[in-house]
C-alpha cells in the first residue's frame, strides 16, 4: 500500500495541500480525491474534508456516504445550510455551489460514483437513509 493510500482525515488534507494533490489525489483502489471546504452550520468556521469524486461533464460528483452510518456526514449538513463551498482538485482551487440531486439524476450519478468506488453500494445496504449524491458546480 502506498503512502497516499494510508492518508485519512486531517493528514490527508495537509499532504494534499502541501503537494498540490501530487500526494493524496489518487487514493485507495485508484479513486480520485478532492478537498471540499464548507462553512460550519453552527460555528461559521471553515472545515475541509478529503472526498472521493467523479466528473460528470463540468460538474464534480460527491457522495455523502459516511461509510453507511445512520446520519449524514458533517460536511453534508454544513453545505445544506451553506451551499457555497470551496473545492480543490490537484493544484486548482475554485468556488462552487453544492446541490443535492434526486430522482433519475441521482440514480445515474450514483452509478457513476459507484463504478469508481464500489463500496458505496455496500454502504447503502447498511443504512436506512438515502445516501445523498451532490454535484458541485462552478
Amino acid at each position: 500500500m502506498s503512502a497516499a493510500e494510508t492518508l485519512f482525515g486531517d493528514e490527508h488534507v495537509r499532504r494534499y495541500r502541501e503537494t498540490a494533490g501530487e500526494v493524496g489525489h489518487i487514493w485507495k483502489r485508484g479513486s480520485k480525491i478532492l478537498l471540499l471546504t464548507t462553512t460550519g452550520r453552527t460555528t461559521g468556521e471553515k472545515h475541509t474534508a478529503p472526498l472521493i469524486y467523479e466528473r460528470d461533464g463540468d460538474r464534480l460528483v460527491i457522495v455523502a456516504s459516511k461509510g453507511g452510518a445512520p446520519e449524514h456526514p458533517g460536511w453534508y449538513r454544513n453545505l445544506r445550510k451553506h451551499p457555497e463551498v470551496e473545492v480543490q482538485v490537484l493544484g486548482e482551487k475554485f468556488p462552487a455551489r453544492a446541490r443535492t440531486v434526486h430522482g433519475g439524476e441521482r440514480d445515474r450519478l450514483w452509478r457513476l460514483a459507484a463504478r469508481q468506488w464500489p463500496p458505496y453500494d455496500d454502504y447503502a445496504k447498511k443504512t436506512d437513509r438515502e445516501i445523498p449524491v451532490v454535484v458541485l458546480e462552478r
